[in-house]
């Protein structure tokens, strides 16, 4: 199984997703069982760890996450955040229901240079029956720096 969906039909059922829980299912991400979502691919973004309430990425900006005046877009750490956030939550969702984000909030500290390997940490401060609040950071993987945090309110659905 590739780690990221290269195509519609490597993506999990949403009726299989909704037989396991997010932890389970985040595990199996990480395990290579279940296919990861193709958006990391296209962002170079990779998942290291996952355990009940927190997980780490890790990433490196390539050329094309540059804006016109040769700085990471921050759309970048945003996307990295968001997902690191939102597969946080995940790990608290119980089995028969789905999240989605409702907001993210970046805070940008200092730039990340083009080609930095860079982990991003996250970790759920609130898990409830219909919301779910994580922060997060991201950090030079060599240097430790802090280069940007951010924090997200998912919704907790059971489909129907």
């Amino acid at each position: 199984m590739p780690y990221a969906a290269q195509t519609p039909d490597d993506l999990l059922p949403r009726s299989e997703i909704l037989g396991m829980s997010g932890l389970t299912f985040m595990q199996r991400v990480l395990k290579g069982e279940i296919a990861g979502a193709p958006i990391a691919a296209t962002l170079n973004l990779n998942l290291l760890e996952v355990e009940e309430g927190r997980v780490r990425f890790c990433g490196t900006p390539e050329f094309s996450a540059m804006n016109p005046s040769g700085a990471v877009h921050g759309g970048w750490y945003g996307a990295l955040l968001d997902s690191a956030l939102g597969c946080a939550v995940m790990t608290k969702v119980p089995q028969g229901s789905v999240y989605t984000t409702l907001e993210y909030k970046v805070n940008i500290t200092r730039a990340i240079p083009l080609g930095m390997f860079v982990h991003c940490d996250a970790v759920v401060d609130h898990a409830g029956r219909t919301t779910s609040v994580a922060h997060g950071e991201i950090r030079g993987a060599e240097d430790g720096k802090l280069y940007a945090t951010g924090s997200t309110t998912c919704i907790i659905m059971k489909p129907g």
